[in-house]
């Protein structure tokens, strides 16, 4: 599913023009990415988590010439689901 598709789908379940929609759906992103640039966490009830977190320095290899390489340290932004979110998403795929 694209971004595209979400705006489609906004679009035809609330009634509001496409372009709406897209602003709508674009504003929601823009305000996650620039929360989470800050450092925020934003939680969502029902759905998850989105927070930053650290990852500490490591030592990594090169699978092509076998040779160790540091990874830096980094911050890497994360979404942690909801109990109800994985336990409705297992349900609904279990066959």
């Amino acid at each position: 599913m694209t971004k595209a598709d979400i705006v489609d789908i906004i679009s035809s379940s609330t009634g509001l023009a496409k372009i709406e929609a897209e602003a709508a759906v674009n504003g929601f992103l823009d305000t996650v990415i620039q929360a989470m640039k800050e450092g925020k966490t934003i939680e969502l009830r029902g759905f998850g988590s989105f927070k930053v977190v650290k990852r500490a320095q490591r030592v990594a290899r090169n699978p092509k010439t076998n040779q160790e390489v540091i990874v830096p340290e980094q911050y890497v932004p994360v979404l942690k689901v909801s109990k109800d979110f994985k336990k409705d998403v297992s349900e609904s795929l279990a066959v």
